[in-house]
């Protein structure tokens, strides 16, 4: 006698035909998450990663501001005030600075000496020095032309060099620093007379004469672009233009340009005391989500 043998019903069929369904849609909602979380993590490290970047880049050069000389301007290029008036507001998206040449004050090797030299050593004998003479021991002037070129891409060189005496107390005014066609009575216009001695070519010379003084040669400027640009913006950086000349970072012949960073939607500064602050906040979208990372730093 045979064995009779079960079969599947046609409702036990149908019964276990929806259980995998239903374990099949779990699955495919569950590794379509997974991949959703995988793509937002990607998205916003590589957000966070060139936005620190980015701001590393800004904090550098603003390490080697002249503190007194910086200034907040306007999108249109209208009005500008310093960078720590109390005033300040999102209208002024563009931050404007005079900057120290730092790579001149770490110099060079001296192979006639056999030691480091700075190309600018900061310090004056005063003993020696007048409003138009300035006697600088220690430096190798003809090493700073050297610097300012390679700088420069061969677009400046000595003769676009000043200096400015920040320490000299008091307070000071903004605008004598040269911006926007103002006064430059805050830096001195120099020629190099000789390795270690300035001569002060400005019309207008300094009353006193400082220990301490910062060679200078060019401005600076973080600016959105197009300047008139709102949101989602790239963020640019300005140099090789001299205020204290008249010039202006948005029409000067030889003005350099480097792109920081696209996307940005948020760029605000404050200067507190000698404190920078700086914020930024980078947008980007996967499919049809926006997402953002905003960091802050600060900067003496």
């Amino acid at each position: 006698m045979k064995a009779l043998r079960r079969a599947f019903t046609l409702v036990e069929l149908v019964f276990v035909i929806t259980i995998f369904g239903i374990i099949a849609a779990i699955t495919v909602e569950v590794y379509a998450k997974i991949y959703e979380n995988y793509l937002v993590s990607r998205v916003m490290n590589s957000l966070q990663t060139k936005t620190e970047l980015a701001l590393e880049q800004i904090a550098k050069r603003l390490q080697y501001r002249i503190k007194q000389a910086t200034i907040a301007t306007k999108a249109d290029l209208s009005a500008f005030i310093t960078a720590s008036d109390p005033t300040l507001d999102e209208s002024y998206k563009i931050v404007e600075w005079i900057g120290y040449d730092e790579v001149g004050l770490k110099g060079g090797y001296n192979t006639v000496l056999s030691y480091f030299t700075p190309a600018w050593s900061g310090f004056i004998d005063v003993e020696d020095s007048n409003i138009t003479h300035i006697s600088t021991p220690g430096s190798d002037i003809s090493l700073e032309d050297d610097i300012i070129k390679a700088l420069s891409d061969n677009k400046a060189d000595i003769t676009d060099a000043a200096i400015v005496f920040p320490e000299s107390g008091g307070d000071f005014n903004i605008s004598r620093f040269g911006w926007y066609s103002a006064n430059s009575d805050y830096v001195y216009d120099v020629s190099m007379q000789s390795a270690t001695s300035f001569t002060i070519t400005d019309t207008v010379k300094p009353n006193e004469i400082y220990e301490r003084y910062k060679l200078v040669w060019s401005a600076y400027a973080i600016a959105p672009d197009p300047l008139n640009c709102s949101n989602d913006c790239n963020l640019s950086l300005y140099w090789n233009y001299q205020p204290w000349k008249n010039e202006r970072f948005d029409t000067a012949t030889d003005v350099l340009k480097s792109l920081l960073i696209e996307h940005v939607t948020t760029f605000k500064f404050r200067q507190d005391g000698d404190v920078m602050r700086i914020k930024l906040c980078v947008g980007g979208k996967i499919v049809d989500k926006n997402v953002s990372v905003c960091k802050e730093k600060v900067v003496f």
